[in-house]
């Protein structure tokens, strides 16, 4: 306790000294201190308030009386105004009583554990069967990271899965598969990205087109699905996650414990069939003024582009919530559906608080010009053949220090593409940048302690955002490392990704030999 009061005391003097300065660390002073006060108390709330904190006081100067009034006037409350900020709070508070619906009922137990059969390892099976529904989850990152932690941690633990390694298995079948996937939450902002990054370099394309000709490019998603694999089936555990693994037993229900039965795979999947069907006739109907036919290229992109994306994940999850209750095992009892709905959509209450400093943080750093400054650096190299690379560590960095993978995109597209085009590059090696762009997004989506979809992940698991984030941190710079070394280089160099692709997996397939054979790890 003395401890954390002198490191708090600390950081408020360095604070309120770089307020009088106008050095380049002031811009970065908020993600270090919300980075240093999340490994002190493991607790990502407090870390980032006082990332806010501090960055608010820094942008208040000489009125540091001013700083409550701002944090909430101009760091919350214009976010809340968003419909997709408040869909996404609607969206996260409904997926959390559905999530405990279909947990409650029993269904997960048998898709869970039951899909590989009764021989092998229960831990493998478990984590292989998380994976395939954090898979089947494409549509929604964030969604997907409370679907699988919420009804796979119980599991998790009665099959000897350490908590943090299903933590990091619902993570990276979040971000990585909604990056790719053809249609889901993420589209639209994507689409419009590339269509405005394009019409800054002069260029007017399809941007559909472009997306999907960025898809083998996108080496950084593709490769941490292969490193998932590689962890559940090859036992791979770097890092801080050999001891959880380690230490991971299989354990009972203590007796009088509350009873999990197995219940029927319908009451699984039937409500994520509608949640599906839902999700996309609403973006087609309301996306479309509720003319979608002929079901066109254009009609599909200006659905999933449209403004009713708050309301028709709100409305998805309303139904989706309804057919769960419908279908719920009648000898538990409709009260106790009720129950388990509500009991869900309470654990959620702590993912949203975290949700609400993440996105005060990340309006003081860019109030800050904190992105501005890291973004700068994918605009400084000479060569073309670089620029992807660039990007992409840029990317990573930017994303990593502020959390979000949405805002890395809306900076780094309107920098990365020109800066492209301006050296030379062929308008078919632009689809390269833009995957690039995609990869080093997700990459801080996928570990960075500010990310909402790391936050959520852990909480929804049961751990702590602080050991999520160390557990995962080496499967993701191992991934990373692949994704430039064998991807991004060779491919500004004019390799094909379909060469790319096989050789990237096949060296993740054999990294856990090679792991063991190093001094150290």
């Amino acid at each position: 306790m003395r401890r954390n009061l002198l490191t708090a005391l600390i950081l408020l003097v360095l604070t309120v000294l770089l307020t009088a300065t106008s050095s380049t660390v002031r811009l970065l002073w908020p993600p270090l201190v919300a980075l240093a006060v999340i490994v002190l108390t493991r607790h990502a709330l407090v870390g980032l308030l006082a990332g806010a904190l501090s960055g608010a006081l820094i942008l208040a100067g000489a009125h540091p009386w001013t700083v409550p009034v701002d944090l909430v006037a101009r760091d919350l409350w214009p976010g809340l105004q968003s419909p997709w900020k408040l869909g996404a709070i609607a969206f996260t508070f409904l997926l959390g009583g559905f999530a405990g619906v279909l947990e409650r009922g029993g269904g997960f137990t048998r898709l869970l554990t039951g899909g590989s059969g009764n021989g092998g390892d229960p831990a493998r099976r478990l984590e292989a069967s998380a994976a395939g529904l954090g898979i089947l989850c494409f549509f929604d990152g964030l969604a997907n990271s409370m679907i699988v932690g919420r009804v796979g941690r119980d599991l998790a633990d009665r099959a000897g899965t350490a908590r943090v390694k299903l933590a990091y298995i619902a993570d990276s079948t979040s971000s990585a598969v909604a990056c790719v996937a053809v249609i889901s939450t993420w589209i639209a902002f994507q689409l419009t990205m590339i269509e405005e990054a394009y019409a800054l370099a002069g260029l007017t394309v399809n941007p559909y087109a472009v997306f999907l000709q960025s898809l083998p490019y996108n080496f950084y998603c593709w490769f941490t699905l292969v490193m998932l694999f590689v962890a559940i089936r090859g036992r791979f555990h770097p890092g801080p996650m050999a001891t959880f693994a380690a230490e991971a037993t299989p354990t009972r229900m203590a007796a009088g414990g509350e009873t999990r039965e197995s219940g029927s795979l319908a009451s699984v999947l039937v409500p994520l069939a509608v949640l599906l069907i839902a999700f996309f006739a609403g973006f087609l109907l309301l996306g479309t003024d509720g003319q979608p036919w002929p079901l066109t290229r254009d009609r599909i992109v200006a659905a999933f582009g449209s403004s009713q994306g708050p309301l028709v994940m709100v409305l998805a999850s309303v139904a989706a919530s309804v057919t769960a209750l419908l279908m719920f095992p009648r000898h538990l009892g409709a009260g106790d559906g009720l129950r388990a709905f509500v009991q869900g959509v309470r654990t959620m209450f702590v993912p949203i608080l975290v949700l609400l400093a993440a996105w005060m943080l990340g309006s003081v750093m860019g109030a800050l010009g904190t992105a501005d400054l890291i973004a700068g650096l994918a605009t400084r190299t000479g060569s073309a053949a670089l620029v992807p690379t660039v990007v992409f560590l840029t990317g990573a960095i930017l994303s990593f220090v502020t959390g979000t993978s949405w805002g890395t995109m809306g900076l780094l597209f309107p920098l990365a593409v020109p800066a492209a085009a301006s050296l030379g590059a062929p308008a078919e090696s632009l689809a390269l940048v833009v995957a690039a762009v995609f990869s080093g997004a997700v990459f801080g989506d996928h570990c960075s302690p500010f990310s909402d979809t790391t936050i959520v992940t852990s909480i929804s698991c049961g751990v702590e955002p602080h050991d999520h984030v160390r557990t995962q941190l080496p499967y993701a710079l191992l991934t990373a490392g692949v994704a430039v070394v064998l991807g991004f280089l060779p491919a500004g160099l004019g390799l094909s990704p379909y060469w790319i692709l096989p050789t990237g997996a096949l060296a993740l397939l054999v990294l856990p030999r090679l792991w063991k054979a190093l001094p150290f790890k």
